[in-house]
């Protein structure tokens, strides 16, 4: 049985011991940090396999490509300032600075609510223009990532949302740390995946440069 004791033991860990005290959160950080990087992970072979099969699909006579979006590129600033605002958050989370956390937490917030809401405008507007996705396999492709990229955008807001909220009613920042670290992470990792996705459709060829700045002014 000493065997089979000393197989389960976790020497990466550190043992809890008179000498040697364990805080009791230290656990929960470890196992929600490795629970987010497997989730990544599983999300990273999802992508993964979109790309190749887009890759493959590309190939033939009827796939009809993306040709510089503008206003993906809105888009795509936008995103990246939410990630800034949302590191801005992670270092002022290690400083104990409730108050900067807050605002970074709410900008970083509203930047990605701005960028979703940019997508569906993208999307109403292809739509309209007759760019349905039974009509072509670009067409297909380009929802269908910005679907499951949005989808998993919208999961990471309802996390981040309730950690606002619990400093907007008057949680201190060491009680919202660990979650601050984690949707940081998980903002830069999706910043990360949307970039391959941009890259991706830009380097495909159908037609929306219509869809420009000044359009949405018109809305």
């Amino acid at each position: 049985m000493s065997f089979f004791r000393k197989l389960a033991t976790k020497p990466w860990l550190e043992q809890d011991t008179a000498d040697n005290p364990r805080p009791a959160d230290i656990v929960p950080a470890e196992t929600a940090k490795v629970g987010l990087f497997v989730f990544l992970a599983v999300i990273t072979f999802l992508f993964f396999l979109f790309f190749v099969a887009i890759h493959m699909r590309a190939d033939y006579e009827d796939w009809v490509a993306l040709s510089e979006p503008s206003l993906l590129w809105v888009n795509t600033l936008l995103l990246i300032l939410s990630s800034v605002a949302m590191q801005g958050a992670r270092s002022a989370s290690r400083k104990g600075e409730t108050n900067a956390v807050k605002v970074n937490v709410t900008v970083g917030g509203l930047l990605t609510i701005i960028f979703l809401l940019g997508q569906l405008f993208i999307w109403r507007q292809l739509v309209d223009d007759g760019h349905y996705a039974s009509s072509n396999p670009a067409n297909a492709a380009f929802y269908l990532l910005t679907f499951v990229h949005g989808a998993h955008m919208l999961g990471g807001l309802w996390v981040l949302g309730k950690v606002g909220f619990g400093l907007w009613v008057g949680r201190r920042v060491g009680g919202v740390a660990l979650s601050v670290e984690l949707c940081t992470t998980y903002w830069h990792y999706l910043l990360l995946v949307w970039l391959v996705i941009f890259g991706l459709l830009l380097s495909t060829s159908v037609s929306y440069t219509h869809l420009t700045l000044p359009t949405i002014l018109l809305v």
